[in-house]
Parts: C-alpha cells; structure tokens; sequence
C-alpha cells in the first residue's frame, strides 16, 4: 500500500503540528550602519529601507526594532576620515566605539554585535594593511587584535570578524582572553565568498576597493570542500558560532557545515539577495511576503539558527501579524 502523504495536509492545523522548520524573530540579527554626524539618515538607492544613520538616528532605530521583537543588530562603521590602515577603527572613540557605548548607554538590553574589519575603514578599500597590492595577513592580524579590544571595551556583546584572514580566531582569542574578555563570544564568518552578490553593501558601507578585488582572501565560489575546511579550522581556533556568507547560493555548503560541527551556525543573508527580492516585488513579479517568508524558511532548514538579514524588520512584522 502507497504512502498518502496529502493525508497531513489537508488541515491548517495539523500542517502547523507537523511542521520541521520553524522561523522567529528570536532567530535574526539585524544590520545597521553607522556614519558621523547627527540627524542623519540616508537611504541607499540599490538597498530601498535601508539607511546610512547617525549615532542618534541609531538609537532611535533601536526603539523601533525593540516594538519589533528585534533585540540583535550587527554595527558597520563609515568614518568620516579614511586612512591606508583604518584608524578610525582602532580608536577609543572611532565610529563604532562611540555608537557601542550610545546604544549600551540608552537601550542596555539590545544585544551588539561589531563587525570585525578593515574595508570600510582604509582609503584603499581592502580588509588590511597591504603590502604593494596585497593584504598583509599577519600585519592585519595584529590590528584586528586592537580592534577588537577596542570593540569589548566599549561594551560590545560579540565579535565577527569578517575580514577572512587567515589565523585570525586565534589571534582574537588570545587578544580577548589576556585582556580579560574571556566571556566575550566570536562568531566567525568562517565561510565567505567572494562574490558577486555584495554590491549594494559597497554603496551602503563605501567599502567598494579602490583597486583589484577580495578574491586572493575570500572563498572561491566554486570550492566546496576548502569551504568547509575553513569553518573546521575556525571552530578548531575557538570560534563560538560559525557562518556562511553569502546563504541563498550556499545553502549545500550550510548544510554540510551543519553536519560536521556542534557548533551554532549563522548565515548572511546578504544586500544583493535583498536587492533582487525588493526588486522583484517592485515590480509585482513575486508576491514579495511570500518569497521572503519562504528565504527565510530555506535558511533554517538547511541548518542555520542565527540569520543576518536586512528583511529582518519586514519579517518580525509578519510574524506579529500572521
């Protein structure tokens, strides 16, 4: 006798009961940009509903996403002065460090994550101190220690360097651990691409290089077991938490990431997957809550539990509203 599968389906409620694969608003973090200034906040052209703020327009979003549900952001820093090895981003009062201590101040309750690099901070655009046309690995490895320090004194909740260095868990362990951060969790963009699929985030961030690409630092697309090799080495380091970047294309590589580690996973849903939805529901293509929902539901059920989304306001209120 045959399987009647339909037999679980035909009842909203029972299809509720048997569901695998859950999404809520417990999952996401969500990404927020910060520039000097006040009463800023400017809206990118290739990102529609995301903005460039200053540290009070910041602490304004922050009462917004709380209505949400929404207690998990992850910071970007766009200083106003740029320099060849980013200054501004190992200083104790730098854009970042300034807007940690703002936020940690005025909404002690959001959890802050910093993003960990380079790229938005130096003139030429690229994660590091460069050796001729080159990132010096090692060189960059020493002031993402600073960095980092300076991010966990000024309050920070956790650490993602995204930069892609390699050693770099290990170093910033060491560094948050003989400082007295031993607590401080790391979640590693284990598994980053270089892709195509970045390019609103360069207009967000103004982190588009000014020469060359990523791509002697960032993951070959086509390379799935070197993919997975790197998130081993990161948890092998002691990162707390893995991620792939960017998720709809990778989704295999989550998997499988998933599969050969203890570790929670996260993904990036990043601006170019964003950017094709918006647009698409622009232009009544896709019936656009629908085929966010359903992204959404992708991610989780290939294995991530911690989504990094710029839909994730969209998302809480369609949840509050389902």
């Amino acid at each position: 006798m045959f399987q009647r599968f339909r037999r679980t389906r035909f009842n909203k409620h029972l299809r509720a009961l048997v569901r695998e694969t859950s999404v809520g608003v417990n999952d996401f973090i969500y990404p927020l940009f910060v520039r000097s200034g006040t009463g800023i906040k400017t809206e990118v052209a290739s990102m529609p509903g995301v903005y460039q703020m200053s540290i009070d327009e910041i602490l304004k979003e922050c009462v917004e996403l709380k209505k949400l549900g929404l207690y998990s952001i992850i910071l970007f820093g766009i200083p106003e002065v740029k320099d060849s090895i980013g200054s501004d981003a190992l200083c104790d009062h730098g854009i970042i460090a300034s807007t940690i201590r703002a936020i940690k101040e005025t909404h002690p309750e959001m959890f802050v994550v910093t993003d960990l690099c380079f790229c938005e901070y130096t003139d030429h655009g690229h994660c590091g101190i460069l050796n001729g046309e080159s990132v010096n690995n090692d060189a960059t490895l020493e002031i993402s220690a600073q960095q980092a320090i300076v991010h966990a004194k000024a309050g920070a909740d956790m650490i993602a360097p995204s930069g892609m260095m390699d050693g770099i868990i290990e170093v910033l362990r060491n560094a948050l651990d003989g400082a007295g951060f031993e607590n401080l969790p790391i979640m590693s963009y284990s598994t980053k691409f270089a892709s195509g699929y970045y390019g609103p985030f360069r207009d967000l961030a103004e982190s588009t290089p000014s020469f060359g690409d990523r791509a002697s630092y960032q993951m070959d697309p086509a390379n799935r077991r070197e993919a997975i090799a790197e998130s081993i080495e990161d948890e092998a380091q002691g990162a707390d938490i893995l991620m792939v970047k960017p998720a709809l294309a990778y989704l295999d590589i989550v998997r499988e990431i998933k599969d050969a580690t203890s570790l929670p996973m996260a993904v990036y849903n990043v601006s170019g997957e964003y950017a094709m939805l918006k647009l698409a529901g622009k232009h009544e293509l896709i019936d656009y809550n629908r085929v966010v929902m359903e992204t959404m539901v992708a991610f989780k059920r290939a294995g991530a539990d911690i989504i990094i989304s710029y839909h994730a306001k969209e998302v809480a209120l369609m949840l509050q509203n389902a």
